[in-house]
């Protein structure tokens, strides 16, 4: 959540602001500002709305000349979205800018503290407190802006990623971390400072994640001096390649960046599997397993810890271990995890899921297994992440990036990871013969192929999105590995369409559900010919004579449902615990077109981020 871009070093910095600006449009945003540095004085301009807002903005009326700047797009917290509270915000004495993501819990007795030491101020943000935090602790304890900020940051509680520019250290950028990302990108006498890569990948390859509790000072032509925020120990950094091209966060062609992701899962599944899934040879590969086999086989249990739509590829995961490795499998919310005082021991796995290795839940369930002595074990996407760093061991998903706010590609590389691990175990286990894990690998490694036509049933999803665009509710039914294929369903048509819409197991729509089924509720039933099948033609018929109108995502050549369905969207046939991977596709789809027809954004929906960062 928010996008922090920072610049200092020969080039022009405004144009690096504004591009990076644009590129972390993808995180979620409500307002935006930029700060110029021209080698005299500080010219700030922010605004409500758009980068694109900004910019119109701050080419009229500021000077656009600098070599050093801060940009920043802002989700709010603290104040509501308007000008005054965009960031960047300036200290009382207009000499410090600060940008910053992510909350301070304690501002409220700190900006009080403050007002009594003759303080003002003119928003209402928890991050124009910091900034003059900084500036006071700088004034009244005689200290350089590296180690105000170091000493302000000791007095706060909550995450931040900062960035701070003081006019009377005017080539120095300090930055600071914990709870939100940030990396440093280190050029040619030049650094560049972002929420991720993408903003610098232009310019750079070599990089810097900083960890939680880690400050910075940047300055061109010198090392960067790192220390711990607590203790003022010295680290050294770890320089990371960079492993994106520029290429894979443009567009390339395509309309939206969501359309483009759907469109990449046939490729990015198999750079998944790729080097680890051997079908030729009967061998899964994954040093993450392999090097802590023990710990899974010899598990009382896994408890898997996502949000969102990796929470939903945790609960395909439920059906895949259980099943297949038959290992007892618990799927949590880390929002609720975190608070529960749950019930962990040394003979758990915890597996932790997240696309930007930086869900904030996600890393606070990990500290408190890890706090209690289990075993976790990471799937992300993003390479040097925070749940990349934190977790024990763990598996990248490869999918790319993915910039669309609503997950796609996501969702089916983390069931590919997690359905390989399940696989490597169950043949650990004992529980698979030599030929029916043959079997099982082969058919995993012909699932790209039975998306790429799944993908080939676009113009009919597009038609049935026409007739249904309108409708205000819609309820999505599956049963058994499909009943999280239809959880996910009903979340990427609210998200992004803002049509209401829930996920049921089909057989509880008799539960309660039921009572909305009328001739204006749509209902997307996954019915394919594997698991539950008759059961599910049985519920298809209880909504046909309740006039309900029926879109069945079922495999090729199916004729039952055919005959009940109002719409029906064929698949290729696969096995059962690998058909999430297919069917998931016309759903993505169908809440994309419909999303496009009702003009939405479907790439940054609104109050939504990509990446949850704070509480």
């Amino acid at each position: 959540m928010c996008g922090i871009v920072g610049y200092i070093g020969p080039r022009e910095a405004y144009p690096i602001l504004i591009k990076g600006l644009q590129r972390l449009e993808y995180r979620g945003y409500d307002s935006a500002g930029v700060m110029l540095y021209d080698g005299g004085q500080i010219h700030l301009s922010k605004t409500k709305g758009k980068v694109e807002d900004l910019k119109k903005r701050a080419e009229q009326e500021i000077p656009t000349a600098g070599n050093l700047g801060l940009g920043h797009t802002r989700w709010a917290t603290h104040g509501v979205p308007n000008d005054v509270n965009a960031h960047p915000q300036v200290s009382n004495s207009g000499d410090l800018v600060i940008i910053h993501n992510g909350i301070i819990e304690n501002y409220g007795a700190i900006k009080k503290a403050l007002q009594d030491r003759g303080y003002t101020f003119q928003s209402d943000t928890d991050t124009e407190v910091l900034v003059n935090l900084i500036e006071e602790v700088k004034k009244s304890e005689g200290v350089k802006l590296g180690k105000a900020v170091q000493i302000a940051l000791n007095q706060v509680y909550g995450a931040y990623a900062i960035a701070v520019f003081d006019r009377n250290k005017p080539n120095e950028i300090v930055v600071a971390k914990l709870g939100s990302p940030l990396a440093i990108g280190l050029g040619e006498d030049e650094f560049f400072v972002a929420s991720d890569a993408s903003p610098f990948i232009e310019y750079t390859n070599n990089a810097i994640y900083l960890d939680d509790g880690e400050v910075a000072i940047i300055r061109p032509g010198k090392e960067i001096k790192l220390r711990k925020v607590e203790g003022d120990t010295v680290v050294y950094p770890n320089i990371m390649e960079l492993q994106m091209s520029l290429e894979e966060i443009e567009k390339g062609g395509y309309d939206h960046f969501m359309l483009k992701e759907i469109y990449e899962q046939p490729r990015a599944i198999q750079d998944t599997y790729r080097g680890r899934l051997l079908a030729d040879q009967g061998l899964v590969r994954m040093a993450g397993i392999d090097n802590h086999l023990e710990k899974f086989t010899n598990a009382d249990r896994i408890i898997i810890v996502a949000c969102g739509t990796s929470w939903h590829a945790g609960l395909v995961a439920e059906y895949i271990f259980e099943d297949l490795a038959r290992i007892p499998v618990e799927v949590e919310y880390a929002s609720e995890f975190r608070y529960r005082n749950p019930v962990i021991t040394p003979n758990d796995v915890v597996i932790a899921i997240s696309q930007s290795g930086e869900t904030a839940d996600t890393l606070a369930a990990i500290k408190l297994a890890k706090e209690k002595g289990a075993f976790v074990f990471g799937v992300c996407n993003v390479v040097g992440s925070s749940i990349a760093r934190e977790t024990h061991a763990g598996a990248y998903t490869h999918a790319g990036p993915e910039i669309g706010v609503a997950s796609t590609k996501a969702f089916t590389t983390q069931i590919t990871v997690l359905t390989l691990i399940a696989l490597k175990l169950a043949k650990e286990k004992g529980v698979f013969s030599e030929s029916e894990f043959h079997e099982m690998l082969t058919q995993l490694e012909g699932v790209p192929a039975k998306v790429e036509r799944a993908l080939q049933s676009n113009d009919l999803i597009e038609a049935i999105a026409e007739v249904y665009k309108d409708s205000t509710n819609c309820l999505y039914l599956g049963r058994g590995y499909n009943f999280p294929v239809a959880l996910e369903g009903a979340l990427k048509l609210k998200e992004i369409s803002y049509i209401h819409a829930e996920g049921y197991p089909a057989a509880e729509m008799k539960h309660g559900p039921i009572a909305l089924i009328d001739e204006m509720m749509p209902v997307v039933v996954i019915a394919t010919r594997k698991g539950h099948y008759e059961k599910v033609v049985s519920n298809i018929q209880e909504i046909k004579s309740r006039q309900g109108k029926i879109i069945a995502v079922v495999f090729e050549g199916d004729e039952s449902v055919k005959e009940l369905a109002d719409h029906v969207v064929e698949v290729p046939a696969t096995s059962e615990p690998l058909s999430p991977l297919v069917t998931t596709i016309p759903l993505q789809l169908l809440s994309y077109h419909i999303a496009l027809m009702r003009g939405c954004n479907v790439d940054q929906p609104r109050n939504l981020a990509k990446s949850v960062t704070v509480e």
